[in-house]
C-alpha cells in the first residue's frame, strides 16, 4: 500500500426524510443562498417544495435559477455568476445530481474573482477561494456531493475539462434516498454504469498489488451497483436498494477508493469527456460505450486485476487468468447491455467510425492536461477501434 493523504470535509447527513434539515444546516454559514437545480422534475416529484419549505422555516432566503443541463455548460456558470453577485448572495444550494452540483462548485470558484471561471477548467487559473456549497441529492451516480471535482463542459470550443481544488467539497450533503424514488430506469442505470466504472478506474490502474483493504471495498461497491440496480429496475420505491446505491455511488469516488493506490488516473473517463463534448450525450451511455473498449485494450498486458474481478465480483472460477479476464469484461459489458439497458457501441448513439480521429484528437487534448502519457491520439483510437 502506497503512503497517503486523506481529506474531507463534507458533512453528510443521510437517511429518509432528511431533505427536510437542509435549512437547518445551510442557516448556521449563510442567510442569502442562490438555489441551482435542473429542469421542472423536482417540482413534480416534490423535492423542489421540501427543499423549500426547509430554508423558508430556517429563515435562510434564496434566488433560484433553473435549466442546468446534463451536461453542464460553462455559459449557465456565467449567468449563474452574475446573478449571485448582483444579488450580493452568501452561498450556493444545490439541488440535483452531479450536473448542478458540479455547475454549483463553478460558480462558487467564479463569484470569488472578476476572470472567467472557465480559466479554472483550462488550468490557466487556480482556485484560491470559493463560495459555500449545501447539497440536497437527487441522483445516485457521481460523488460531487462528498469530493472536491468539477467537470463542465464549453460548447463553443466542445471542451469538457475537469477542476479540483479542497476549496470545493460542499460544506454539507444532504443524502434523502427516497429522493430518488421517482429517477427513471434510464438515469438509474447510468448512476449505477457510472459507480461502476468509478470504482473500476482506481481498481484496474493501481500499480500496487497489496492493496486488499482497498480492493475489498471496490469490489463491493460494485457488486453493490449491481445488485441495487437489479432490484431498482423491478421496484424503483425499494427504500433500502435505493439507499445501498446512493452510499455506494458516494464511497466509490470521494477519496477512499483512491487512498493507498497510489497516482490516480482516469483514462475511461478521460476518453468519454471527448464523448460527451462533442455529441452531448448522458455521461453514463459514454461510459457503457468507453469502459468496456477501455478494458480489452487494458486485459492485453495486466490481466491479473481483471481476473480477480472475475472471481470476486462475478464468482466466476475459469480454467486459467486469461480466461478469468475476458469473463470479467464479457460479464460486465452484458450487463450494461442487457440489465441497464445502455448502448455499448458508438454506433448504437449515432457515432460513425469516420468520426474517430476527431474524438482521439479531443480526448489527447484531456490526455496531455491530466499528463497521461500512454494514450497518444494512435493509442486512443485503438480503444475507440474496439467500441465500434
Amino acid at each position: 500500500m502506497q503512503p497517503f493523504e486523506f481529506y474531507n470535509p463534507t458533512k453528510i447527513i443521510f437517511g429518509k426524510d432528511t431533505t427536510s434539515e437542509t435549512g437547518k444546516e445551510i442557516s448556521s454559514f449563510a442567510e442569502n443562498v442562490l438555489f441551482i437545480y435542473g429542469k421542472e422534475s423536482i417540482k413534480r416529484n416534490g423535492i423542489y417544495d421540501k427543499t423549500v419549505n426547509s430554508l423558508k422555516n430556517a429563515g435562510v432566503n434564496f434566488i433560484e435559477k433553473s435549466g442546468v443541463k446534463p451536461n453542464p455548460s460553462i455559459n449557465f456558470v456565467r449567468e449563474a455568476v452574475d446573478l449571485y453577485k448582483k444579488h450580493n448572495l452568501d452561498a450556493i444550494v444545490a439541488v440535483g445530481g452531479g450536473s448542478v452540483i458540479d455547475t454549483a462548485k463553478a460558480v462558487a470558484t467564479g463569484v470569488k474573482v472578476d476572470f472567467d471561471p472557465w480559466l479554472f477548467y483550462t488550468g490557466e487559473k487556480t482556485v484560491e477561494d470559493a463560495a459555500p456549497i449545501a447539497v440536497v441529492l437527487t441522483l445516485a451516480a457521481t460523488a460531487s456531493e462528498m469530493n472536491s471535482g468539477s467537470v463542465i463542459s464549453n460548447e463553443e470550443t466542445q471542451q469538457k475539462f475537469n477542476c479540483v481544488s479542497p476549496l470545493l467539497f460542499p460544506k454539507v450533503s444532504v443524502l434523502d434516498p427516497v429522493n430518488t424514488f421517482t429517477v427513471p430506469y434510464n438515469q438509474t442505470a447510468n448512476g449505477a454504469i457510472d459507480t461502476i466504472i468509478h470504482a473500476l478506474e482506481t481498481y484496474l490502474n493501481s500499480e500496487d498489488k497489496n492493496i486488499m483493504i482497498v480492493d475489498s471495498l471496490i469490489e463491493a461497491i460494485v457488486k453493490t451497483a449491481i445488485d441495487s440496480a437489479e432490484k431498482i429496475f423491478k421496484n424503483p420505491e425499494d427504500y433500502d436498494s435505493r439507499a445501498n446505491m446512493m452510499w455506494a455511488a458516494t464511497l466509490a469516488l470521494n477519496g477512499l477508493t483512491g487512498s493507498g493506490a497510489g497516482p490516480k488516473i482516469f483514462p475511461m473517463h478521460m476518453i468519454e469527456h471527448s464523448l460527451s463534448a462533442i455529441y452531448d450525450i448522458p455521461h453514463g451511455v459514454g461510459l457503457s460505450i468507453v469502459g468496456p473498449a477501455w478494458m480489452k485494450y487494458k486485459v492485453q498486458n495486466s490481466p491479473e486485476k481483471f481476473a480477480k474481478l472475475a472471481k470476486n465480483v462475478f464468482q466466476f472460477h475459469g480454467p486459467n487468468t486469461k480466461a478469468q479476464a475476458l469473463a470479467a469484461i464479457a460479464k460486465l459489458e452484458s450487463w450494461f447491455k442487457n440489465e441497464a439497458k445502455a448502448p455499448v457501441r458508438l454506433s448504437e448513439v449515432g457515432i460513425p467510425e469516420s468520426d474517430l480521429d476527431k474524438i482521439a484528437e479531443n480526448a489527447y487534448e484531456i490526455s496531455c492536461k491530466w499528463g497521461l502519457k500512454e494514450y497518444t491520439k494512435e493509442i486512443i483510437k485503438e480503444i475507440l477501434e474496439k467500441a465500434v
